[in-house]
């Protein structure tokens, strides 16, 4: 129940029984500090109130958007998207009950504490992004003790994050009592309700707003300033009453001195980023763009310079002997019928290049779920060039689709053989495409005796990963050949009548039969 707000009378501690001297509480010993009475405020305590609780869904939002960011850049930099969520996940979920406990400390300094809270957050929430890049960037290639590096500050950002996040609440919920006293299950709902439904539109306004329009650096540092502007305006506006003259200049001149050092960083962004990519890929970058799906990048490609292709930091194609990788892939493949051929993945163009080479090919379809990357192949001088204008060639069709989702759609018997140039099957958002159902739909797609052929990762490196993949397929109902050719690069060519006959170039050996007791990878339960 809500207890009635009334001012205390002159002289009076609030709230204070007759007979019990200012300062103290009922019935406690005498000189025994109470916990402060209501806030004298500028407004309303309704309006008070109010306020406390949008200050609550701000940080809340701005809260969530900081782990998003921190998983998301994680992911990206350092690969295998489920670890890296459940390490910022749960070392932030950790730090924030470690907070939660240490705020205790500060609750008879609640505005005070919430506001140098803030200030904290907003600078290292966002500020964090660029440092983690940073570190990526010009110390990644180091090696030795540095070559973990990024994870290890990945850690302690969660951790800082996490326990200034923790923090908050104990101290909010202080400060809303503070505006008019209330039994503790409706402050502690009003809180929750409030936290929860900032913490939708923080989710929500994530991956649909700033990402798409003002990339991740820049986002962090707009949340930084948000987090700042609506903890120092919640402090020196509502409860500047409870702070000592001297403390509203500390947390004014704090507030100040974030947003210059978050404004600073927002204009030198571009320039950042510009030179931590150089600090990557080299100082040939001519492409560097995030087209919604992946980063893509283009280094070299014109007056003579080698090119190299890298999405999301990986190379896909450049020098001689990515060339050789996608002729491993795609001739053995074509050894028997290939009027009709199914490029999944293969945006670039490279594997409809050598698709396209061989005589008989009557039409290729490629599906990609990037269109920025197919616009590049076709537009980009170096790239175009390199796939031989392929998506030019009027037997091809491209569609921008999920490759699962095409094939769920495709007609039984429809294609006489299936190119899989498809990422990594170690990274996480594409084991489902290197999966026993994936399988089985390719499978389907093919008429009798057509040949699937697929990049199953390094063979010497990665033994468990190729095996799995040979294995996936063996269990989806075709007849498989693994082979290998010098890089280290792994293949395998399935049939779905006999065993395919294995016609391999020089520097291409076929592979015998691999370990037993392997498990196929389902969609439910990816096995790389």
């Amino acid at each position: 129940m809500i207890e009635p707000h009334a001012p205390a009378q002159p002289g009076a501690t609030p709230g204070a029984q007759p007979g019990t001297l200012p300062g103290t509480s009922p019935g406690a010993p005498s000189g025994v500090p109470r916990r402060p009475g209501p806030a004298r405020l500028p407004v309303r305590p309704d309006t008070g109130r109010f306020l406390v609780l949008a200050c609550v869904f701000v940080c809340a939002a701005c809260g969530l958007v900081y782990e998003l960011q921190l998983v998301a850049l994680a992911s990206y930099l350092m690969g295998d998207s489920v670890t890296q969520a459940s390490v910022v996940l749960s070392v932030m979920v950790f730090a924030m009950g470690i907070g939660s406990l240490a705020a205790k400390r500060l609750r008879r300094l609640a505005a005070a504490g919430f506001a140098a809270v803030e200030v904290a957050l907003a600078l290292i929430g966002g500020c964090s992004a660029m440092a983690l890049y940073a570190v990526f960037a010009w110390t990644g290639g180091w090696g030795g003790l540095w070559a973990n590096g990024p994870r290890v500050l990945l850690v302690v950002v969660c951790l800082a994050i996490g326990l200034l996040i923790g923090a908050e609440v104990p101290l909010l919920m202080e400060l809303i009592q503070r505006v008019r006293r209330q039994d503790a299950g409706g402050a502690v709902a009003d809180l929750f309700a409030a936290d929860y439904v900032g913490a939708l539109a923080g989710g929500l306004a994530f991956p649909f707003v700033l990402l798409s329009f003002l990339g991740q650096l820049t986002s962090c540092l707009l949340i930084g300033a948000v987090n700042v502007i609506a903890g120092g305006a919640l402090v020196l506006g509502l409860f500047r009453g409870d702070l000592t003259r001297r403390t509203r200049w500390l947390v004014l001149v704090a507030n100040v001195t974030v947003l210059a050092v978050l404004a600073s960083a927002a204009v030198l962004v571009d320039d950042f980023e510009r030179a931590a990519r150089h600090a990557v890929y080299g100082d040939e970058v001519r492409v560097a763009l995030h087209t919604g799906v992946q980063e893509v990048v283009i280094t070299g490609g014109t007056h003579g310079r080698p090119m190299a292709l890298y999405l999301d930091g990986r190379l896909r194609s450049g020098g001689p002997d990515q060339t050789r990788y996608r002729q491993s892939l795609v001739r053995p493949a074509m050894n028997g019928p290939h009027a009709r051929v199914l490029v999944l993945g293969g945006g670039d163009g490279l594997a409809a290049r050598e698709v396209l080479a061989r005589p008989g090919t009557h039409r290729v379809d490629i599906v990609d779920l990037d269109p920025a990357l197919i616009r590049l192949a076709r537009t980009d001088p170096g790239l175009s060039r390199l796939n031989g204008h392929a998506l030019g060639d009027p037997r091809v069709r491209v569609a921008v689709d999920d490759t699962f989702r095409r094939l769920r759609q495709t007609p039984p018997g429809t294609y006489d053989v299936v190119i899989a140039d498809l990422p990594d099957p170690g990274i996480t958002a594409s084991t489902k495409l290197y999966s026993q159902e994936f399988y089985g739909l390719a499978r389907r797609a093919l008429r009798p005796g057509g040949r699937l052929a697929v990049h199953a990762g390094p063979v010497d490196t990665r033994p468990h990963t190729f095996w799995t993949v040979e294995t996936t397929m063996r269990a989806a109902g075709l007849r498989t050949a693994p082979y290998r050719t010098r890089g280290d690069w792994g293949f395998v060519l399935a049939a779905t009548g006999a065993r395919p006959d294995l016609r391999l170039a020089p520097g291409e050996r076929p592979l015998p039969a691999g370990p037993s007791g392997l498990r196929a990878s389902t969609l439910v339960h990816p096995r790389y």
